[in-house]
């Protein structure tokens, strides 16, 4: 499928693909910024935003094939990817298995295998018994340190369809590229978190010894969303890895 996309800027192409629970409106700090430099295409994945909502499960497989899809309607050969949490693993994934359409990455406050798997199957039945917004306030606060900044988070979270969030937990919860990681040829800039216990900067560093030359880089003072925190690090990281 065709995600729901804005394209901004011009110059090199370069995909932002957003988290679980969020949009692509995750990156409005860092899009103006960016734009001044690449071709930005910012989409919603399957299951969230603006996006359709197929039937799930979803697997990891499906929202790096969605952006194939994208890539191919823009007629965009091959793009730099960085993604953030599910998006991070979207990017990992396009590199393993496409790696002809992609040149650079930069798996962002992400994880190869973030088990364990009961730990998805209990998140998708809160979702299923309550609804995206039984979770939001938990999710929220993983995301930021900043506790202002979570009620509209929480708006954010809430309005993920209820099926697309759920359907998009089987992804997270089958998903292992540990394996595969050595086979990326793609240079790749890993960065985590220090502040996020979502996906701890362990995960990050597992990431980056497994992908040949991989960079690795730890921000401090932010949470799972560390754009959001730490955006003009996170520009400033993004640019230099991608000039």
């Amino acid at each position: 499928m065709i995600p729901h996309h804005i394209v901004t800027g011009d110059g090199p192409p370069l995909v932002l693909a957003n988290s679980l629970g969020s949009n692509l409106h995750m990156w409005d700090g860092q899009a103006e910024e960016l734009a001044r430099h690449f071709t930005l295409v910012r989409f919603d994945a399957r299951g969230h935003g603006e996006s359709g909502v197929p039937p799930g499960p979803y697997a990891i497989d499906d929202f790096g094939r969605d952006v194939l899809d994208l890539l191919d309607d823009l007629d965009i050969v091959r793009a730099n990817v960085a993604g953030i949490s599910l998006g991070g693993m979207t990017a990992m994934w396009l590199a393993i298995h496409a790696p002809e359409r992609v040149d650079r990455i930069i798996p962002t406050c992400t994880s190869a295998k973030l088990g364990p798997p009961q730990n998805w199957i209990d998140r998708a039945n809160a979702v299923r018994e309550g609804g995206v917004e039984a979770i939001a306030p938990a999710v929220a606060k993983n995301w930021v340190t900043d506790a202002s900044m979570r009620p509209q988070l929480e708006r954010m979270i809430a309005s993920t369809p209820k099926d697309g969030y759920i359907a998009a937990c089987a992804a997270i919860e089958h998903m292992d590229l540990l394996p595969s990681l050595p086979t990326i040829t793609a240079p790749t800039l890993v960065i985590s978190a220090r502040q996020d216990p979502s996906t701890p900067p362990e995960h990050g560093q597992a990431i980056a010894d497994r992908i040949p030359h991989a960079r690795f880089e730890i921000l401090d003072g932010a949470a799972h969303l560390a754009n959001l925190e730490r955006g003009d690090e996170i520009v400033r990281l993004y640019l230099e890895h991608l000039r």
